[in-house]
C-alpha cells in the first residue's frame, strides 16, 4: 500500500477522503495545504517542488500575490449576480480578453468540459445557420488519444477505454480521425456534414504528444478548404504554458473557436471562455445557452488579473528558455530508464523505459519522497510542468532530484 510510509497526520486525512469521498481518483500519498509560487507544502510542513501545476492551471504560481489580493478585493463587494442582470465587471473582462487574442466575442464559461461543450454547440449552430447543413446530421471530427474531460459529451469524443467504458450510449455526430495525420483528417473532411474539427495543439493527457512542424498550419489550410471549423482546445496547452501565449502561436495559426481555462484564474477559481468572431458567435440567442456562474464578477477581474501577470512578467519567454534548459538537463542525465523526452516551452513528459508496468508510478512516489511531485499519465509516461515563474537555479535542483530519484527503478 502506496501510504504504508506516510506520517499520522497525513493518513488521518487520506483515510477522511477515503472513506467519505467517491473513489474516482488514485492521488499520490501526500496531503498538502499551503502552495507559493513553484512550491507546495504537506500538512507536515514538508516542501516539495510542483511539476503539475495543477495540470497546468497555477501556470502563474500558486497564490500569486496580485491575483490574490484583486481576488479579495472584489469578493468583498459582489461575487455574483447571475447572467439575469448586468454586472460592472462582465463587459470590462470581455473587452479586455477578445482585445487580448483578436476575436470579436467571448463567451464566458467556467470549467474546461464547459467550455469544449460550448464550443461544440457554437460549431454545430453554425453549421445549420450558416453552412446549410440538415438538422442533426452536423459531425464534429476528434483526434484520437484527444482529452477534454469526462461530461457525456467529452467521453464520447475518446478512445481511452477508461474514460468511456460503462457510460454509454453516446453521444452521436462524433469522429474521430489519427492525431498527426493530415491524410486521415482531409478523407474526414470530405464529409459535407463536417462541421468543425476540434483539436488539442499539443495532447497534453496522452502523455505531451506533439505533432510533426507545420501540422496545425496544414490543419488550419484544411478546414479552410472545406469551409469546417476549426477549434482549439487551448485549455492546457495556452496562457505560456508552451513558451507562446498559445500553442497555435507557434505556427501563426488563428483557430475559427479558441477555448481557454485552466490558468485562466492563475488556479484561483474555475474559469474558462470561448473566443469567436460574431459570424460563429451571434447564431446562439437568448436561452439557448448559459450557466449560473459563468461571467460572474469575482471570475471576471481574477480573469483579467490573471492575464496581465502573464505578460507583465514575461512568462511566455521564461516558459521557453527553462523548457530549453528543462529538456537539456534532462537529456544530460542519459538515463536508461529514460525512453523519451518531449515537450514545447513548460510542457514536457518523460517516457519510462522498464519492464515494471508500475515504473513511473514508483518514480512519481520516490520524488515525492525527495521532494518533487509528478503524476503519472497513461501508465508509463510522466508530466514535468511546473509553473512558468521557475528559475534556472530552481530547474537544476528539481532535475538533481529527478536524478537521484531514478535510483529506484535500479
Amino acid at each position: 500500500m502506496d501510504t504504508l510510509n506516510v506520517t499520522k497526520n497525513t493518513a488521518y486525512f487520506i483515510e477522511l477522503e477515503e472513506k467519505y469521498g467517491a473513489h474516482n481518483y488514485h492521488p499520490l500519498p501526500v496531503v498538502l495545504e499551503k502552495g507559493e509560487g513553484v512550491f507546495l507544502y504537506d500538512v507536515d510542513g514538508k516542501r516539495y517542488y510542483d511539476f503539475l501545476s495543477g495540470y497546468s492551471a497555477v501556470n502563474q504560481g500558486h497564490c500569486h500575490p496580485k491575483i490574490i489580493e484583486t481576488l479579495i478585493e472584489q469578493s468583498k463587494k459582489l461575487t455574483l449576480t447571475s447572467r439575469a442582470f448586468y454586472n460592472n465587471r462582465l463587459g470590462e473582462y470581455e473587452k479586455f480578453i477578445t482585445n487580448y487574442f483578436g476575436y470579436d466575442k467571448v463567451l464566458p464559461m467556467n470549467t474546461g468540459v464547459e467550455g469544449g461543450e460550448t464550443a461544440i454547440k457554437l460549431a454545430r449552430r453554425w453549421a445549420y445557420a450558416k453552412k446549410g447543413i440538415e438538422e442533426n446530421k452536423a459531425v464534429i471530427i476528434f483526434a484520437e488519444n484527444n482529452f477534454w474531460g469526462r461530461t457525456m459529451a467529452a467521453i464520447s469524443a475518446s478512445t481511452d477505454p477508461s474514460s468511456y467504458k460503462g457510460f454509454g450510449p453516446y453521444m452521436p455526430g462524433f469522429t474521430v480521425v489519427p492525431y498527426n495525420n493530415l491524410e486521415a483528417l482531409e478523407k474526414a473532411l470530405q464529409d459535407k456534414n463536417v462541421a468543425a474539427f476540434m483539436v488539442e495543439p499539443i495532447q497534453g493527457e496522452a502523455g505531451v504528444v506533439v505533432p510533426d512542424d507545420g501540422y496545425l498550419k496544414a490543419v488550419r489550410d484544411l478546414c479552410t478548404k472545406y469551409n469546417v471549423l476549426f477549434i482549439a482546445d487551448e485549455i492546457q496547452t495556452g496562457l505560456a504554458r508552451t513558451g507562446k501565449m498559445l500553442a497555435c502561436d507557434h505556427e501563426n495559426v488563428r483557430p475559427d473557436i479558441l477555448i481557454l481555462g485552466k490558468a485562466l484564474s492563475g488556479g484561483v477559481l474555475p474559469v474558462s471562455a470561448v473566443l469567436c468572431d460574431d459570424a460563429i458567435m451571434l447564431n446562439i440567442k437568448p436561452g439557448e445557452h448559459g450557466s449560473t456562474y459563468g461571467g460572474n464578477p469575482l471570475a471576471c477581474v481574477v480573469a483579467v488579473k490573471a492575464l496581465q501577470v502573464l505578460k507583465d512578467e514575461n512568462m511566455v519567454e521564461n516558459a521557453a528558455n527553462m523548457g530549453i534548459l528543462l529538456r537539456e538537463e534532462l537529456t544530460k542525465l542519459n538515463s536508461s530508464f529514460i525512453k523519451t523526452i518531449r515537450g514545447k516551452g513548460l510542457l514536457n513528459a518523460i517516457v519510462i523505459n522498464h519492464k515494471n508496468p508500475e515504473a513511473a508510478w514508483d518514480l512519481c512516489l520516490e520524488l515525492k519522497e525527495n521532494g518533487l511531485l509528478a503524476k503519472p499519465t497513461h501508465g508509463d509516461k510522466i508530466r514535468f510542468a511546473p509553473p512558468l515563474i521557475i528559475n534556472k537555479e530552481q530547474i537544476k535542483e528539481s532535475v538533481a532530484i529527478i536524478e537521484k530519484s531514478l535510483k529506484v527503478l535500479e
